[in-house]
């Protein structure tokens, strides 16, 4: 994601976002934790589907292995 993009997505102006970052980095850091926790939670949530696609066609004997 771009800084324009986070500023964008945080509702503030870029202007906001540089000043943030020279004055209250710890908020930064944390954003930015957040939006990685956020992207690890999605990509573990389309592993889980995965595995439950596999378990069901194991389960209904159309297990196929790629």
């Amino acid at each position: 994601m771009t800084r324009k993009e986070l500023a964008e997505m945080l509702g503030i102006s870029l202007r906001s976002l540089d000043n943030w970052e020279k004055e209250k980095p710890d908020l930064v850091r944390l954003i930015n934790q957040g939006l990685a926790l956020e992207d690890s939670i999605e990509e573990t949530k389309r592993h889980l589907q995965k595995l439950e696609d596999i378990r069901k066609e194991a389960s209904n004997g159309k297990f196929k292995l790629k």
